[in-house]
């Protein structure tokens, strides 16, 4: 029985929605306080057990690779200064025993096409893909929680919540069944369908475990407009040959790829930081903010 190992970061995108931010500095580097929203999302990872990050990359996307990687003089700087805390702050950002690859998308043609550039480090194992920009907060960890799934059930599993019907426009749309708590078999899944067509209003967001079959459908798909592969897709032709559960993940979701999500972030991951919160806390309630 093989165990999900392996992690895929699609981080090719040009977050032209935080423009001029990231006109040259990638979107998974913005911080939540004092960490890039990549970092988390490599922490939930490590969490679930995953030991390999295997990031899709991009041009502009440098910053990323240079997070993960040794710092020599940053290092030596911290040191001379003697500031033993910082110093081991930076030289944990990334466990000794999770290895970082690097796979580089040439075009930008689509998530489905990313996830295939994968293949190659992939292959027949089970997979996880984690959208960056997508913070999810959960006790445990929401990839632990759906890896555990995984674990029982032995089939792909993709994380859903329900979204009011009119937002259903915005976002991959499962029409399932309850199979357990928390727990539902999709029949079929939607990308962006319009409210009065939308089967539910259960919508994908950005965490998956997928079995190594998906390759198959991602290759000998048809691609959509501007031959853009999309990962939808794959799992609905997946669906017609293996079980897809879709699982309603115990936590809270900040669409970190919006303004407004990515503030909301801010205000909740400041106010329980370990350094800071207690007066940030109180600053929102001085000021009138809360």
């Amino acid at each position: 029985m093989k165990k999900v190992r392996k992690a895929i970061f699609p981080v090719a995108g040009l977050g032209t929605r935080f423009l001029p931010a990231t006109k040259a500095s990638p979107k998974e580097m913005l911080p939540i306080v004092d960490k890039p929203l990549i970092q988390y999302a490599v922490e939930e990872a490590i969490a679930a057990g995953v030991t390999d990050m295997v990031f899709v990359t991009g041009r502009s996307k440098r910053a990323i690779e240079d997070h993960f990687d040794k710092a020599y003089e940053l290092e030596t700087e911290l040191e001379r200064k003697q500031k033993k805390e910082m110093l081991e702050i930076v030289q944990n950002i990334l466990p000794k025993h999770v290895n970082c690859i690097y796979i580089r998308q040439a075009e930008p043609l689509g998530l489905g096409h990313a996830v295939l550039c994968a293949k190659p480090v992939i292959g027949d194992e089970p997979f996880a893909v984690i959208l960056a920009d997508d913070l999810l907060d959960g006790t445990p960890p929401v990839l632990k929680q759906m890896v555990d799934t995984y674990d029982y059930y032995r089939c792909s599993v993709i994380g859903v919540q329900d979204v009011p019907r009119e937002d259903t426009k915005s976002y991959g749309i499962v029409d399932a069944r309850r199979v357990a708590d928390r727990i539902e078999q999709i029949s079929a899944i939607v990308e962006k369908p319009k409210p009065e067509e939308a089967p539910s209003t259960l919508a994908v967001v950005g965490r998956y475990i997928l079995t190594p079959r998906l390759f198959h459908h991602l290759e000998h798909g048809k691609p959509g407009a501007g031959g853009e592969i999309q990962l939808t897709d794959g799992i609905a032709a997946l669906l017609s040959e293996e079980q897809v559960l879709a699982y309603r993940y115990d936590g809270v979701r900040y669409d970190c790829g919006s303004k407004l999500g990515y503030l909301q972030a801010t205000v909740v991951f400041g106010q329980r930081h370990p350094e800071i919160g207690e007066a940030f806390s109180a600053y929102l309630k001085n000021s009138g903010v809360l």
